[in-house]
């Protein structure tokens, strides 16, 4: 008897998933794959995590768009994992699962004042910007002085963003909604702090660069802030990211300040850690920092002196952090799956048999594109040594028909989204922008991304 067709799941349709499916796609294996995505539209942070001014970033759609176009690779969106199916559902299906879910919440951040009214994580901001249609669609820009902490690009996209000024995101993807929002911003000052020196900061240079060139918008910097340790020197003689990244702060420290005439500003503090956000009846009125001394190896200790800034909202842009799965272990400390190398483990270190992981949700926020393809890659090259080695005995689905699944969601009333459905609804987007000059406009409520994917009327 001739072995099946093994049958897979990728539980997540963003890069990550996209790439394992990929890659699995072209393994040898004779495969069949359905990518889900609980979101009406694929892609993942690619769509919704990239701020709406750097099309450059968001051109990694077009090589995503590419492989899902092939129709080797089956997209189920607007599927909600641990609720429109769970485990168990799947491995009737399927012999085995890849969880590609990624990071989508912010880090914590344990100081006093955390949890005030215009303290804000910088991952909701981000998915409001972008038009996520799972958060709501208004935001509180009502501060006139803004404090970010991070030292990352997230953090330089949040600052940007509240800093720039609306109509010069017109030519962007930029939702209607967030637009006449930030168009009615009081914002003058947008403060970056981060706990270490211009030579520890994670900003890449091509990011830095471009908050010079923010129109009407001036960048300050200041030259106490700029302190070098044995461990800033031999990172900037180790890396050319860094080398440019210090350059070009250090170039700002040497512009004029008579020269500074735009009506926003864009301040970078280094060498300051949070300590407290300062509040009066509920609201933020501040943030204490603790200004900090590089010790010798780029790390900082505190100093004990702290500085209260006048600011009225506080943005966390600190790093992103996973969330737990319904039935798959979770480890809450590091924000991801368990598991090596992919292969998810249970509490005692067991490989849960046909269950893996990939991405960030596999091995926390941190790294580029490149990185998720060679995560992928070790997860799909344990997933053919597994089927390997058990034979036919990994193919353990019991309901085999591709079929099966779409009627299985059907009964449940799910409206399953397919790549046909997808390409209706970026057909639409882009008609909506059109008479604009503009690639496309984004539609935002789920409902009406469903309506236009599935081609029904709207209300």
């Amino acid at each position: 008897m001739s072995t099946p067709t093994l049958r897979v799941a990728v539980v997540g349709a963003g890069p990550a998933g996209i790439y394992a499916s990929d890659i699995l796609s072209k393994s040898g294996l004779d495969v069949s794959i359905d990518l889900f995505e609980r979101l009406p539209a694929p892609f993942g942070l690619v769509r919704y995590g990239v701020a709406p001014d750097h099309p450059r970033i968001k051109q990694i759609i077009v090589a995503l768009h590419k492989v899902l176009e092939r129709g080797d690779i089956r997209l189920l969106a607007n599927v909600d994992y641990g609720t429109d199916l769970k485990l168990d559902d799947l491995r009737q299906f399927y012999d085995a699962v890849i969880f590609s879910t990624g990071s989508i919440r912010d880090a914590a951040l344990p100081v006093p004042g955390v949890d005030l009214e215009g303290s804000f994580g910088a991952a909701d901001f981000v998915s409001w910007y972008d038009g996520h249609p799972d958060v709501s669609r208004s935001w509180p820009l009502e501060a006139r002085q803004v404090a970010v902490l991070g030292a990352g690009n997230v953090a330089l996209d949040v600052a940007r963003i509240l800093a720039k000024h609306a109509d010069d995101l017109l030519p962007t993807d930029v939702p209607a909604n967030v637009y006449d929002i930030l168009k009615a911003s009081p914002v003058t000052d947008v403060h970056v702090f981060a706990r270490r020196g211009p030579a520890q900061v994670k900003f890449s240079p091509l990011e830095l660069r471009e908050l010079g060139h923010v129109p009407d918008v001036d960048v300050i910097v200041y030259p106490e802030d700029f302190e070098f340790d044995e461990g800033s020197m031999a990172a900037i003689h180790s890396s050319n990211q860094t080398k440019q990244v210090v350059k070009t702060l250090t170039d700002w420290t040497l512009k004029d300040p008579e020269e500074n005439s735009a009506s926003r500003r864009l301040h970078l503090h280094f060498l300051h850690k949070p300590v407290e956000i300062l509040g009066e009846d509920g609201k933020v009125v501040g943030l204490r920092t603790e200004r900090t001394a590089l010790n010798g190896d780029g790390n900082v200790t505190g100093t004990g002196q702290t500085q209260d800034w006048d600011v009225q909202a506080v943005y966390r842009a600190i790093g992103y952090f996973g969330s737990p799965l319904v039935d798959i272990p979770f480890d809450d400390v590091a924000g991801v799956i368990p598991n090596r190398e992919g292969r998810v483990v249970d509490v005692d270190g067991e490989h849960l048999p046909g269950v893996y992981a990939t991405g960030w949700i596999k091995r926390g926020p941190v790294g580029l594109i490149g990185h998720t393809k060679s995560d992928a890659s070790e997860t799909i090259r344990h997933l053919g040594e597994d089927v390997a080695a058990a034979g036919e005995s990994f193919y353990t689905a019991t309901e085999r028909e591709p079929s099966a699944v779409t009627e299985f969601l059907a009964a449940r009333g799910v409206d399953v989204v397919e790549w046909t459905g997808w390409e209706l609804l970026d057909a639409y987007e882009r008609g909506l922008g059109e008479p604009h000059g503009r690639e496309r406009i984004k539609v935002v409520p789920r409902d009406e991304m469903v309506a236009v994917a599935l081609g029904r009327p709207l209300a």
